[in-house]
C-alpha cells in the first residue's frame, strides 16, 4: 500500500527540556482517514503542521507523497474584506490557477453555502465559517486534507451536521485526511484508524484500525462505539498513571 505520509525517527520541541515529539515514526497510507487524539500538550497539533510542512522537524525526516494539500484550522480564518465566494476562490488566485465558474458553484453545493456565497464572515454564523472554510480547502481538489481541531468550537448540533458532512465528502472525494481532536467519540465516529498519543515525547499508547462500520448518525449512540470510547478513555487513564 502506497504511503502518502510518513514520519520517520522525527523529534521536534519548542524547548530543549521537554521535547513534543522524541524519535516519532508514523505511517498513513493513501486514502486513509486518520484520527490523532491526545491530552492539550502532547504535540498531536504540531504533528499536523510538521506532515504540512508547516514546521520543519529538529531531527529525522517527514515525507509526503503528493504536494496537493489543504489546511482546515480551529478557526475559519476568512480574509473579512472578501465574500463566501471570494474567500473560497482565494487559493486558486494564490496559486494563479485557472478555474471554472463551474467548479466554484459545485464545491459551493457540496457544502451547502450556495445562498450565502454574496455574505461576509461577519455575517455567518460559526458554522457557516467552517463550511466556507472546508470548501476553501477542497478547491484545489488535494490529496491530502489536515483538519485541525474544526469543530471543537461549534455547538453540538452544528458539529454533528459537519462530521456527517465531512464523511460525504470524503466519499465523494478519494483524500487522505489527518484529523486532530480532543474527543474520543469524535475521533472513533469519524475515522477508520486512530491513534493516541501520550502527554510525553510523542509516545503511541494506541494505534488501532477500525472495521468497516457504517458510519451513519446512528452510530453514535451504537454499542459499538460506547465500548472503544471506555477501551480509549481507559488507555489514556493509564497512560496518565504511568508517567
Amino acid at each position: 500500500m502506497t504511503e502518502a505520509l510518513l514520519a520517520r525517527q522525527v523529534s521536534f520541541g519548542y524547548s530543549e527540556d521537554r521535547p513534543l515529539l522524541r524519535k516519532f515514526s508514523l505511517s498513513v497510507p493513501e486514502g486513509q482517514f486518520l484520527s490523532l487524539l491526545g491530552p492539550s500538550g502532547c504535540g498531536k497539533s504540531t504533528l499536523l503542521r510538521l506532515f504540512a510542512g508547516l514546521l520543519q522537524p529538529q531531527s529525522g525526516e517527514i515525507l509526503a507523497h503528493s504536494p496537493d494539500q489543504s489546511f482546515v484550522f480551529q478557526e475559519a480564518r476568512l480574509l473579512p474584506w472578501r465574500t463566501t465566494r471570494e474567500n473560497i476562490a482565494l487559493p486558486l488566485e494564490l496559486q494563479k490557477k485557472a478555474f471554472s465558474e463551474q467548479k466554484l458553484k459545485d464545491v459551493m453545493a457540496q457544502v451547502g453555502v450556495t445562498d450565502f456565497q454574496h455574505l461576509f464572515p461577519h455575517q455567518l454564523s460559526g458554522g457557516m465559517k467552517q463550511r466556507v472554510a472546508i470548501a476553501r480547502a477542497l478547491i484545489t481538489d488535494p490529496k491530502i486534507l489536515f483538519m485541525d481541531e474544526p469543530f471543537s468550537a461549534l455547538d453540538e448540533v452544528t458539529r454533528e451536521d459537519l462530521q456527517m458532512l465531512l464523511l460525504s465528502l470524503r466519499k465523494e472525494r478519494a483524500m487522505t485526511v489527518v484529523f486532530v481532536t480532543h474527543s474520543i467519540s469524535e475521533a472513533i465516529f469519524l475515522s477508520e484508524r486512530t491513534l493516541a498519543l501520550s502527554g510525553k515525547g510523542g509516545h503511541i499508547l494506541r494505534d488501532e484500525v477500525f472495521p468497516e462500520w457504517k458510519k451513519e448518525a446512528a452510530f453514535r449512540v451504537s454499542p459499538e462505539l460506547a465500548l472503544k470510547v471506555a477501551e480509549f478513555s481507559r488507555t489514556f487513564r493509564e497512560g496518565r498513571e504511568e508517567r
